[in-house]
């Protein structure tokens, strides 16, 4: 066999071995949604302290496995995206996160101009998720049920001090996502810890 059969067999068993790692890794990925899909029948309680990260969401019938990670992602993006806000004290970035005529828009939008107005920014704003549920999904609207806490915020002011935040006890709610001029942004916020 001359050099370039002994080439495209190995490119041959390259191609195999890459297609099997691919598919291995989409096999786990469906095994794990399908056991938390099975244990999500049950309501989560509100997960304390202790708790470990959040896994794959429990997918409702007829939601694909590749839509219930897209909602996921939207819900990382979109808590990293509130954090720059708050950091940076941009109030329109952060109305912009939330869909028109939205309450918990308008709140967090005052809470922000509020802080800004004492000369003070927020720093380290990210969400530990120990919980999520995908309770439903249209193209343009999903519905999460989270249950998180603000990690390790710090207050600093036009100085640079910097005071560490109360601790975040954890607190669930139900997100509503709705899909406005190409972007998903957050509609509606129900509490669920009462």
């Amino acid at each position: 066999m001359g050099r370039t059969g002994r080439a495209g067999d190995r490119a041959s068993r390259r191609t195999i071995a890459v297609t099997l790692a691919v598919l291995a890794t989409v096999a786990l990925v469906a095994a794990a949604v399908a056991v938390h899909a099975a244990a999500g029948t049950r309501e989560p309680a509100a997960a304390g302290p202790g708790s470990g990260p959040a896994g794959p969401a429990a997918i409702p019938p007829g939601t694909s496995v590749v839509a219930a990670l897209a909602s996921l992602t939207v819900l990382r993006d979109w808590d990293r995206d509130r954090a720059a806000a708050w950091r940076t004290g941009d109030t329109a970035a952060l109305r912009a996160l939330y869909t028109v005529g939205s309450e918990a828009g308008a709140r967090d939008v005052a809470m922000l101009r509020r802080w800004c107005a004492r000369g003070l920014r927020v720093r380290g704003m990210s969400m530990q998720v120990l919980d999520v549920r995908l309770r439903s999904r249209a193209p343009r609207r999903f519905v999460l049920v989270v249950t998180d806490r603000l990690a390790d915020p710090v207050a600093v002011d036009r100085s640079g001090r910097t005071w560490p935040l109360p601790h975040d006890r954890a607190s669930t709610r139900r997100l509503e996502f709705r899909r406005t001029a190409g972007r998903w942004r957050l509609g509606a916020v129900y509490d669920l810890t009462r």
